[in-house]
């Protein structure tokens, strides 16, 4: 594909789409294991996320394999290796190397869930000054979809993937950016037991697979055995373990046997489909300052998306513990019209690079100053002690429950 090609596209069509099939790395009706969620109410399951799907004419159970939030961060990640690789992705990140936390050197715009808006970055510095409150910040502060120049100049990803200003002006009501591109995991035809009401109203289906556990301990530790864990530790006499010690099980403190379960988990299907579709409807929703630039600039978020694409393809589809797939051969790139009609786009892993290569050349000639090299933070000192001080309670076994699940 060459870039004026992708200028047209861009300027003409609706979309990119590709339907990938995939299969499990051990072979067709290999057991996979999608996320599992909470289930309803105290004590629930957790359960795979079910949907009954409509299939040419027919209608059929398909399970959420990966979410469209989960392949966005999977896509950034790639991207992240690709700059690792030599590719030139304007990025901001974090330094936190100087700051002796556990684990934690750095965090970038790839990583942080809100992107270019993100806490992480906003509580770090840039030479000294807060973040929001420098000349880049404010830039980013202001940029809105009629005016995205700032933001593709310095994290075009925030575009690509969508971001929100939440802590912006107004209680929350700052830019918000939708995401141009969308990416999803569905395994297809899943057996199922039956359908359960676990509600009034409400049906889900079990799936008619299983998950078994145990632990045979090589010690022989039994359950009989009085242990009590305090703050010094634990201990098989209360007063050694501490204050505030109680008696638990050996199995809390990770001896003993675990008893075998089985759990409703784990499915099979008919197969796996990854839906990718990058929508030139929603590049067009955003401007750059001018015509020749807001055309370069849509066309190097394109392009972004399929090196995003052809990246994931390169590093494969390893996406958590036993859910290891591969492609099911190569299906190709579809060029969707605004009429709806199709016709196949040639695609890999190279032409992919060049592209994005050329498309990047052409948005500095426009007049964009994209940057080549990232942009460092500091993070503010109470940035800093937040994280220690949380992995200290960590390593306590304090404070865990208190975590609150983050958006995308």
């Amino acid at each position: 594909m060459e870039l004026a090609a992708l200028n047209r596209m861009v300027t003409e069509d609706a979309a990119l789409r590709r339907r990938q099939r995939l299969q499990p790395v051990g072979g067709q009706g290999d057991k996979v294991f999608p996320p599992t969620y909470p289930g309803e109410g105290r004590n629930s399951m957790p359960r795979h996320v079910y949907e009954r799907r409509r299939l040419g004419d027919r209608e059929a159970w398909c399970v959420l394999v990966d979410s469209v939030q989960s392949q966005a961060n999977r896509l950034e990640e790639c991207l992240k290796e690709a700059v690792r690789d030599g590719a030139t992705i304007p990025y901001v990140f974090v330094d936190f190397s100087r700051s002796k936390l556990t684990g934690i050197t750095e965090v970038t715009s790839f990583d942080a869930p809100h992107r270019l808006y993100d806490a992480i970055l906003r509580d770090s510095t840039l030479d000294g000054t807060p973040f929001m409150d420098s000349e880049v910040g404010k830039r980013v502060a202001m940029a809105t979809p009629r005016d995205a120049a700032a933001l593709l100049e310095t994290s075009p990803t925030s575009l690509l993937f969508g971001a929100w200003h939440s802590t912006g002006e107004g209680g929350g009501l700052g830019a918000k950016f939708a995401r141009c591109l969308t990416s999803e995991v569905v395994a297809i035809d899943v057996p199922v037991d039956e359908v359960v009401a676990n509600r009034p109203g409400v049906l889900e289906p079990v799936t008619a697979g299983r998950r078994t556990g145990s632990r045979i301990d090589p010690l022989g530790v039994l359950r009989k055995v009085e242990v009590f864990k305090g703050e010094g530790g634990w201990d098989t006499n209360e007063g050694r373990a501490g204050r505030k010690a109680k008696k638990v099980r050996p199995s809390e403190i990770n001896h003993g046997n675990i008893a075998p379960t089985v759990q409703p988990l784990g499915i099979t299907c008919g197969y796996l489909e990854h839906n990718f579709v990058l929508s030139f409807a929603a590049l067009r929703r955003l401007r750059f300052g001018g015509d020749d630039r807001t055309t370069a600039a849509r066309s190097l978020l394109a392009a972004l998306g399929l090196l995003a694409l052809a990246e994931q393809d390169t590093r494969g589809y390893a996406l958590r513990s036993r859910c290891d797939l591969v492609c099911e051969g190569r299906s190709p790139l579809e060029l969707v019209h605004p009429d709806g009609s199709t016709h196949e786009i040639a695609f890999d892993a190279s032409a992919a690079r060049s592209l994005y290569e050329a498309a990047f050349a052409a948005t500095h000639k426009a007049g964009l100053a994209l940057r080549e090299e990232p942009i460092r933070l500091t993070p503010q000192e109470k940035l800093v002690e937040i994280v220690r001080r949380s992995q200290e309670l960590a390593l306590m076994g304090e404070g865990g429950g208190e975590q609150e699940a983050d958006g995308e």
